[in-house]
């Protein structure tokens, strides 16, 4: 299991690329979103979402979602690497 300084760190060399997120969006409701992370802040991420698919331009999450499961990140790079394990 990774902390969240790991998290932190990991999303840090990630900036500027696509991505999508999976997100508890409560009441068994799952939400996924993509977009491109944009900015790392202490305590929080921010992803610059896909305008044709949301209503809002931007979402932010902290690194204790990631850490907690409640939200899941994949790269656009890592997608044939996924499919190819």
């Amino acid at each position: 299991m990774k902390t969240l300084i790991e998290i932190k760190k990991g999303l840090e060399g990630q900036i500027g690329k696509r991505l999508k997120l999976t997100a508890n969006g409560g009441r068994r409701k799952t939400v996924i979103r993509s977009g491109v992370l944009s900015e790392i802040y202490p305590s929080v991420f921010v992803v610059e979402l896909d305008q044709e698919e949301n209503a809002f331009e931007r979402v932010s999450y902290s690194y204790a979602d990631v850490l907690t499961e409640a939200v899941e990140i994949n790269f656009d790079e890592e997608k044939s690497a996924a499919v190819i394990e």
